[in-house]
């Protein structure tokens, strides 16, 4: 009983002390770095990279005939997204960090290509439909940009570095004599 699909799970997991003086100084950091709405996104990411470190001491743990049938599939993924290098290894996986994970998101890469003045800025510029990827307009600020991709991030034409294009001024019409 329990898992439906409408019903979608908690991505992302509390810390253990929140109220640890070390850990709050170091999240607020992060979180005014990168720009972050809130610490939920920052436990999404830290989640998500647990989960990828697991995997990969999963993967450490298995005979080295199965782990060299496994092992491509994940540095393939973790390579196209940019994580890691074309020939890293495991230990590579191993001693990623959380801000190597925020470093691929939509808001940072925008930042850094369009030399965006602050983080929430480029949070702004992206929410409001600012911001393409190809020839379509992505408005996810926590979007995994791909290597691929990583090159046709571009402001939307209308937009030029932080200024729009201003609308031509509307002339004004003669005054019609009153009858």
């Amino acid at each position: 009983m329990g898992d439906h699909p409408k019903n979608s799970r908690k991505m992302w997991r509390k810390p253990k002390r929140p109220l640890n003086y070390d850990l709050l100084n170091e999240e607020l950091y992060v979180l005014g770095t990168y720009g972050l709405k809130n610490k939920r996104e920052l436990w999404k990411a830290h989640t998500e990279l647990s989960r990828i470190r697991n995997q990969a001491r999963s993967l450490l743990a298995l005979t080295q005939d199965v782990r060299s049938q496994k092992e491509p599939t994940l540095m393939k993924s973790l390579t196209r997204v940019g994580l890691v290098k074309e020939n890293s290894t495991l230990d590579d996986v191993l001693n990623l960090k959380v801000t190597d994970l925020l470093a691929r998101r939509l808001q940072t890469v925008i930042q850094k290509r369009a030399n965006i003045k602050s983080p929430y800025l480029a949070r702004q510029t992206v929410v409001h439909g600012h911001v393409m990827i190809g020839e379509r307009i992505v408005n996810i600020p926590s979007y995994t940009v791909t290597v691929e991709e990583e090159s046709q991030v571009n402001l939307s034409p209308e937009i030029e570095l932080g200024k729009t294009k201003q609308q031509p001024p509307v002339e004004a019409q003669p005054e019609q004599p009153a009858e």
